[in-house]
Parts: C-alpha cells; sequence; structure tokens
C-alpha cells in the first residue's frame, strides 16, 4: 500500500465518467493494460519493494488490485478536484500542454504545442549505459510493462518564476538504476535527449546553444525515490510538448533539470557538464534546488506565479519538498552551490 500522505477525499474526486465527457479525454487502452499487466506480475507488495522508502511528499495514486482475478482494476486519473499535498490544485490538461519551455522546438512557450504537434515519438528506445553492470537498451513498451506505473502529483517551479501542478504518471527513477546495476565508482547520472534538428526546428541553431539537450544528477539525487521517470500525464500518455514518450521529473529542483525526450541515461564518474551550465553558468548552476532565497541575476526568486492565477505565491525552499530532500545537502552552502 502507498505511505503517501494524500490529503483527497473520496468524494472530491471527479466520477470518471464526467472528467473524460469534459475533457473528451480518450481512454488510454493499450498503454494502461500494460502498466497494470505489469503491476499483476511484479506483485503489489514483492519483496524488492517492501522495503523500498516511499517519501510521503506528494500525492500518489496506484493502481488497485481485483483479488479475485490477479489483474489490476480500472483507476480513474487524476480530475480537476483532486489537489496535491498541500491543497494546491492541478493545473488543468490545456495549461499544462500549451505553456512550455522546450527550447529544441521554440524559445516561445505557447507555439512549442504548434511545432510539436507531428512530433513522432514512436518507436523510441532509451540506451542506460556507462558505469553499470548491466547494460540496456529499453524501448517504451519495456518501461511501461517492466516497472510498474504511479501517478504522482508533483509541483514545477520554472527558474522562470511560474509555476504549475501537474499529475505525472511514470516510476521512480532508482528502480530502472537498480536494475542495471550501477558499479561503485558511479557518482553522477547524465540524460541525453533526442538530438534530431529534421524534427527539432530549434536544433538548427547551432550558434547559440551545444545540442543535444543535457542534464544530469548526482548519484542520491536520482537514487531519491521522489525523482521519477514520466511516461504519462493526466492519465494520457505524455504529450509531445512535455517531453514524449519520456521525461525526467525531479520536483524539488527548477524545470530545467527535467530533461524531456530521453534516448539516454548514462553513469559517469565526474560531474558532467550540462545543457543550461554551458550555456550560461552564472545563471543556471549544476544543483538548481528550487531557493527563494537565492535570486536569480535578473529576477527574484521569493515569489512566483502559478499558471492559471492572477496574483503571485511565496515560494518554497526546496519546492516545498525541503522535509524530504534537504538531507541530501546537509553541509553544503547553497547560496555557492545553485
Amino acid at each position: 500500500m502507498s505511505k503517501f500522505k494524500n490529503t483527497i477525499r473520496e468524494d472530491e474526486v471527479t466520477p470518471e465518467h464526467v472528467y473524460h465527457s469534459r475533457r473528451d479525454f480518450i481512454r488510454l487502452g493499450v498503454w494502461a493494460f500494460a502498466g497494470a499487466a505489469a503491476l499483476a506480475a511484479c506483485g503489489v507488495n514483492n519483496g524488492s519493494q517492501a522495503n523500498q522508502r516511499v517519501e510521503p511528499t506528494a500525492v500518489q495514486k496506484s493502481p488497485a488490485v481485483d483479488a479475485t482475478t490477479s489483474a489490476p482494476a480500472a483507476v480513474a486519473p487524476a480530475g480537476p478536484g483532486d489537489t496535491d499535498e498541500l491543497g494546491n490544485k492541478l493545473n488543468t490538461f490545456e495549461q499544462i500542454t500549451t505553456y512550455n519551455n522546450y527550447y529544441e522546438f521554440t524559445s516561445d512557450k505557447e507555439q512549442v504545442a504548434v511545432l510539436s504537434k507531428d512530433f513522432k515519438s514512436s518507436p523510441w528506445k532509451v540506451e542506460v549505459a556507462g558505469l553499470v553492470g548491466k547494460p540496456m537498451t529499453y524501448d517504451m513498451d519495456d518501461l511501461r510493462t517492466r516497472f510498474p506505473q504511479e501517478e504522482r502529483i508533483y509541483r514545477l517551479r520554472c527558474v522562470e518564476g511560474w509555476s504549475m501542478v501537474i499529475p505525472w504518471t511514470g516510476f521512480p527513477l532508482h528502480r530502472l538504476l537498480n536494475e542495471v546495476g550501477p558499479k561503485s565508482n558511479a557518482r553522477f547520472v547524465r540524460f541525453v535527449s533526442l538530438d534530431d534538428p529534421k524534427q527539432f526546428p530549434g536544433q538548427n541553431d547551432i550558434f547559440s546553444f551545444q545540442w543535444p539537450y543535457t542534464e544530469a544528477l548526482r548519484m542520491d539525487e536520482a537514487m531519491h525515490d521522489l525523482t521519477l521517470l514520466v511516461t504519462g500525464l493526466y492519465g494520457k500518455p505524455l504529450p509531445n510538448p512535455n517531453g514524449a514518450p519520456l521525461r525526467l521529473a525531479v520536483p524539488w529542483k527548477y524545470g530545467f533539470k527535467s530533461a524531456k525526450a530521453i534516448v539516454k541515461i548514462e553513469l559517469v564518474e565526474e560531474q558532467p557538464t550540462t545543457f543550461w551550465t554551458i550555456a550560461n553558468p552564472a545563471e543556471y548552476g549544476f544543483y538548481a534546488n528550487v531557493n527563494p532565497a537565492v535570486p536569480h541575476p535578473r529576477w527574484t526568486q521569493a515569489t512566483e506565479r502559478r499558471i492559471g492565477e492572477t496574483g503571485r505565491r511565496r515560494t518554497l525552499p526546496f519546492n516545498g519538498y525541503a522535509e524530504q530532500v534537504a538531507a541530501l545537502y546537509h553541509g553544503m552552502d547553497l547560496a555557492v552551490n545553485y
């Protein structure tokens, strides 16, 4: 059973038929069945998962299991009445998919959805390599069936001072890393996004940026249970504007740390250079932990604008996940290691 603190009352959840008719969402079909089949195959309470720590920091929904058939029963995805564990309402599907930073397409947030509509996210393979005992190459069906899919409601805080609340679907990165077996000298995990100028018009700009997009986490950050490999949102496969078919979600860090369209995950010994630390190291640090006490060189980080709201709200240290992750940085000066 989930140990996540869930503040959602049963009567607050939008009925499934209302949710689908209001949003005109299509049923997920094969994708949902694949994730359900994985849960049945792996077992909800198998020994390998029983000892994993689940941080009580975000609302999590896990598929229910019908004891008579051993098959996961259908569970309605998050709806408009749902909230995160702090009581913040979800952003709508439309807001989440039509306002995005995705420089591979364009620097215009509202044009990303237009330019990405024909992006080909299938077939798709993800290589896991480097300092691992068992290098692997997965396709998306592997990732959706091999690792039980969970829905987690996370806050997303952009370094630019705007934020959203998003119901992601995916699985903790540590499950994949444990399967490939990190070697003892693996200290960082590097993520490489697709390099395809034919699909990504922004990648034709070779003078401003060094493509492909790369990001990285320290090993303990990558192994933290909050670090999610995302395969979907709002009960649907991950949309193109949000990084289809696979992206990262690290909710206590600024959004640029969450690489999109991932094709390679590499374990390395030395701290990697990353896309934004190459492009503008004075403004984009490696750690990028949400820190309202450390301003960006061009604006304050003390407040943020939640998309869909008119005013500004106070930004929380580590985006509100300090209780779960602050110990990772014990003894570090976070004003210097930004």
